[in-house]
């Protein structure tokens, strides 16, 4: 007996060994996890915008923040070791907000003063309870944890404080969706999917109809191409594409955000009518927005074929290329492998970006060229799949071809969910409805629930995304994707100083869409404040119909008229232009001053050496040259850097200027008398 239990307990000493290396091992693991949530993530540095690295984002200037993604589902960080590094990281990036407020913006009477709440500005990755924002003439006057004045106060406490919602492929803002857009927390809603081919008329018409959103328009390409009396399956021809393209130019001018095509619906449109109107594009720094040619992974035409189109045109353009609802057209069956193609296509350094909208089933008109022959086997669908919106009636053969005559809209259930997913997941894909509710309600549920759908079932619910990458997807990143020729939208999707105060305040533990194909004018749950310009449009969870200061949302171009004087610098002489109150001279001056300048595409930033020489010499560079009378002057976000400076240029032509204070941060002595200025060694 004595030799079995002495067996018996030599036997189980490895088992011991076993279990207390296990144990260390599991601890060693759960101070690394928590090393990786609080101390570790350092992915992506502070005020970078999402899908952005450290190597090509630039620092936010509301200071220091918490990590996105440390405040997940209703926003409590996990508990444990980590609460205490959290909470030094809330302190610091709430220390820095306050360093930053005056005196005098804290002794104000605002108007309104937004208290306690969660703000989240997805451009500086702010994300803190507690803070209070101060709103003045229709503006962000302060942010800040310190107490403020107001003539009205919105107690904020437990909701979550936001830049209203930008919904960029949206259609006109008629009477009726435009307050379903305002339950759902949308302020800015801009037609991208359709538009307008008469941007003066249309602006007119929309500004004396006074709706509650702002508004804005693209430059419709299928509207304006009908004025030729074209079958939807013919080409234009030369004649007509030169009047297309000279009608888009003054649409451009008269305030059109960019330009949108819809390949599926006319698939008679030609690559040569496409790249005409890319070039434009290009020209006028505007983005394309693009309804894809093929929904479907069937032969002849697949989604394969769709995203080599719009990355070619993109490629020989070089004009920015929007993907209308990736989830629908394009990635449908095929969503992993055609972001891939996106992912290729951007690390070529290419202008791509797409949206979808948070539902698994797509909705069109039955006499639409999607329902051509062999829609069953493109969109794996039967009769039973299709649900004529506004009713609960599916559809059978019979009633197919009946609805088919009258036009009648119909939703599809043909999208896999895990498209959706993926779709979601992807950096440079933002949300945008692809509808409005119309009278007689023959919508798609999408038209009143799209904003509150994202944030209550794909955050809170389902966990796909963050709340901040969900704030961003809603309102910073449809403004970045059209605000280089658009100021107006440079000032929404951010809640900051000297902001637009377009701000939506919702309960994060409750939003939800409500609406649904049988019922789809059904408002959004959870939505606590919309405020449109400062104004409350939407109180305690009630439209107030009386607010109706949405703006119009236009492109804007400065074209060069003069020089604002001359640079001396060495033996070289080289005109000045001024633009937004800054003087700029030609970036190539420097080769011709011995400096090297090297380009990299993919950051569009130019880097500055000043120890090598440079390649072009004087007779080469057309630095002394004035531009010509009437060209572009445009921010197209390229950059000049040295090792320690950098600085924003502009574009005109194809040249670029950099503003006369960065030659001060390279070394040189700057001066002037009057208009004549003088550059030396310092």
């Amino acid at each position: 007996m004595a030799e079995q239990r002495n067996g018996a307990g030599t036997g189980r000493r490895p088992m011991r060994v076993l279990l207390m290396i296990a144990a260390l091992l599991a601890a060693v693991f759960a101070v690394f996890m928590i090393w990786s949530l609080f101390g570790g993530n350092d992915a992506s540095a502070p005020g970078l915008t999402p899908g952005q690295t450290a190597e090509d984002g630039a620092a936010g200037t509301q200071g220091e923040t918490v990590n996105g993604d440390s405040k997940t589902g209703g926003g409590e960080a996990p508990a444990g070791e980590g609460d205490s590094a959290a909470g030094a990281n809330q302190d610091n990036a709430v220390a820095l907000l306050d360093s930053q407020v005056t005196q005098a913006e804290l002794d104000a009477v605002y108007d309104i003063v937004i208290q306690n709440g969660r703000v989240i500005n997805p451009e500086t990755q702010l994300d803190e309870e507690g803070l209070h924002v101060g709103i003045k003439d229709g503006t962000v006057g302060v942010v800040t944890s310190k107490p403020l004045k107001g003539e009205r106060t919105i107690d904020a406490t437990g909701l979550v404080v936001a830049p209203g919602f930008i919904d960029n492929l949206s259609y006109d803002p008629n009477p009726l969706g435009v307050w379903n857009k305002i339950a759902d927390g949308v302020t800015t809603n801009i037609a991208m999917h359709g538009g307008t081919s008469s941007p003066a008329k249309w602006y007119a018409y929309y500004e004396r109809d006074k709706p509650p959103v702002h508004f804005g328009a693209s430059f419709f390409y299928t509207q304006a191409r009908n004025q030729f009396k074209l079958s939807r399956y013919a080409g234009a021809n030369a004649d007509q594409i030169a009047k297309l393209k000279q009608q888009a130019e003054e649409a451009l001018n008269n305030g059109a955000l960019g330009i949108s095509f819809s390949l599926e619906y006319v698939p008679g449109i030609t690559s040569e009518e496409v790249l005409a109107l890319m070039e434009l594009a290009k020209e006028y720094n505007v983005p394309t927005y693009f309804h894809g040619r093929y929904s479907d992974m069937e032969e002849p035409g697949t989604n394969f074929d769709t995203m080599n189109e719009l990355i070619g045109y993109a490629r020989a353009s070089g004009a920015a290329v929007h993907i209308d609802h990736i989830n629908s057209t394009g990635g449908t069956f095929s969503m992993k492998e055609s972001l891939a193609m996106i992912d290729e296509a951007l690390a070529e350094g290419l202008d791509i970006t797409a949206c979808l909208y948070p539902y698994n089933y797509w909705g069109t008109y039955l006499n639409s060229a999607r329902f051509d022959e062999g829609w069953q086997e493109r969109f794996r669908i039967t009769y039973e799949d299709l649900q004529i919106a506004g009713t609960s009636e599916r559809l059978t053969a019979e009633t197919f071809r009946k609805y088919q005559k009258e036009g009648k809209l119909a939703v599809a259930y043909a999208i896999p969910e895990q498209d959706v997913v993926d779709a979601f997941q992807a950096p440079y894909v933002m949300i945008g409805s692809d509808a409005i509710l119309e009278p007689g309600h023959n919508n798609h549920p999408r038209a009143s629930g799209t904003f509150a759908r994202t944030l209550g079932l794909y955050a809170r619910e389902k966990s796909v995304i963050t709340l901040s990458e969900a704030i961003a997807k809603l309102s910073l990143m449809p403004a970045q994707r059209l605000e280089k020729q658009v100021p107006a939208l440079q000032k929404k999707g951010r809640i900051a100083k000297g902001m637009d105060a377009d701000i939506v305040v919702f309960d994060y533990d409750t939003v939800i869409d409500k609406s649904t194909v049988e019922q789809p004018d059904l408002y959004s749950e959870g939505m606590e404040y919309v405020l449109v310009n400062g104004q409350v449009a939407l109180d305690q969870g009630e439209l107030n119909k009386s607010v109706r200061v949405g703006q119009a949302i236009r492109s804007e171009f400065v074209r060069f008229k003069e020089t604002a004087g001359s640079l001396n610098w060495g033996t070289g002489s080289y005109p000045l232009v001024a633009y937004n109150d800054e003087v700029y001279v030609d970036l190539a001056a420097f080769t011709e001053q011995g400096y090297a300048l090297a380009w990299d595409k993919l950051s569009l930033t130019y880097t500055l050496d000043k120890t090598a020489a440079g390649s072009a010499g004087a007779s080469e560079s057309k630095a002394s040259q004035q531009p010509k009378s009437g060209e572009l002057m445009l921010e197209r976000g390229y950059q000049v850097k040295t090792a320690d400076k950098q600085s924003e240029l502009i574009s005109i032509g194809e040249r670029a200027f950099v503003p006369l204070k960065f030659l001060e941060d390279t070394g040189l002595k700057v001066s002037n008398e009057g208009d004549v200025w003088t550059a030396d060694a310092a």
